[in-house]
């Protein structure tokens, strides 16, 4: 049967063309891969890439759906919150606790190295060597050593300063006026924040006293909050857990006018530098920008108060009961100089950029949380008098 059908060679010959044969038979070499050519090779990790952004889109999606739901309920069950009322510093007040408290027990590895190395430059030559170090002999445990104390003390702390800071804002703006408050700005976060600072800090010095303790000794002399509390009243009375407060006030009242204030300065230059105004905005990208703000001023925040950081860790560790304040800071000023003033600083600067950006972002977040509007940014032109 095969031999009453033509064979293809003999129907391309008589009907196609005389140059499609040739084409056929001869096979084209092969090209040298040039050096924008895909590489098969590379597809599965691009595929793995993609896969695992679109996953992470959609596990962003659902977590802000949950976030809105739980947001909507809470605010369902508080009623609208008006500003400046009861309701709003409580408000703020919680948010503060959340970000303060949170984020300085998440770097707690990073404050033990920084208090050690304060107290004794000589102990570690690095964060990672000192990490190892801290492992080896301690355990996993002995890398978060300070904890609690510290959770304790920053909640407290951040409660106070967040919801005592927003009350003296509008007081003192209220006092100035709208016009003097909205050109005296800095002054009006300044002075808003010192006052803040200054009554949060009695609530975080017993805590702190504790830590430093904690955190100095090696291995820790305390079990835990109330052991070290118990132990430091029996011995030295409740005195003994301000002993600190001076230089604790020199530390965080510098500190805490910086972050307030070079936040809702940066804040608001970020969004005179964008198109359009803050509302524009989504609040994901408003907490974006809160970060940011936060980190920028972080930095500033750890370069103005480490001198006072580093004293703190020495008087709480070094100070003798009954110790005049000035006599303890000139024996410790003359043990380490000016250049121990400075001690751990690169890891202060990374520890709190991060901890202030964090908990700028985490306190818009329960604002926006609440329905309140995030923090910063120039005021509405109807809010403002020309």
């Amino acid at each position: 049967m095969s031999t009453l059908y033509p064979k293809y060679e003999t129907l391309q010959q008589a009907f196609g063309s005389p140059y499609s044969l040739t084409r056929q038979r001869t096979a084209p070499k092969p090209s040298a891969p040039t050096p924008y050519q895909a590489q098969p090779e590379l597809y599965y990790a691009y595929s793995v890439v993609d896969d695992a952004k679109n996953k992470a889109k959609k596990l962003s999606a659902e977590a802000q759906k949950d976030f809105d739901a739980a947001s909507q309920k809470a605010q369902a069950a508080t009623g609208k919150i008006e500003l400046y009322s009861g309701k709003y510093y409580a408000a703020c007040t919680f948010g503060g606790l959340l970000a303060c408290g949170v984020t300085h027990t998440a770097v707690t590895p990073l404050d033990l190295v920084k208090t050690r190395r304060q107290v004794d430059s000589k102990l570690y030559k690095g964060n990672f060597q000192a990490w190892g170090h801290i492992f080896r002999n301690e355990g996993f445990r002995g890398i978060f050593t300070g904890w609690s104390p510290t959770f304790f003390g920053y909640s407290a702390q951040g409660a106070f300063k967040y919801g005592w800071y927003e009350f003296f804002k509008k007081t003192y703006s209220d006092m100035a006026g709208p016009e003097a408050a909205y050109k005296y700005k800095t002054t009006l976060y300044l002075t808003a924040s010192a006052s803040a600072e200054l009554l949060a800090d009695l609530a975080l010095c017993p805590f702190e006293a504790v830590k430093v303790r904690m955190q100095a000794t090696i291995p820790s002399q305390y079990k835990g909050t109330l052991d070290g509390i118990s132990q430091i009243t029996a011995k030295e009375g409740i005195s003994g857990l301000y002993k600190g407060l001076y230089p604790l006030w020199g530390r965080q009242i510098p500190y805490t006018m910086m972050k307030f204030a070079s936040f809702e300065t940066i804040v608001e230059m970020i969004y005179a530098r964008l198109p359009g105004t803050k509302a524009d905005y989504s609040k994901a990208q408003q907490t974006g920008v809160s970060f940011a703000g936060g980190y920028l001023a972080g930095i500033l925040c750890a370069i103005v108060s480490h001198p006072a950081d580093v004293m703190v860790s020495k008087l709480n560790a070094y100070r003798q009961p009954g110790e005049a304040f000035g006599a303890v800071t000139s024996r410790v000023y003359g043990d380490i100089g000016f250049r121990g003033l400075w001690n751990g600083l690169p890891v202060r600067i990374v520890m709190i950029g991060t901890l202030t950006g964090l908990q700028w972002m985490i306190y818009d977040y329960m604002k926006i949380f609440f329905g309140l509007p995030t923090t910063g940014g120039a005021p509405p032109p109807d809010q403002v008098k020309h």
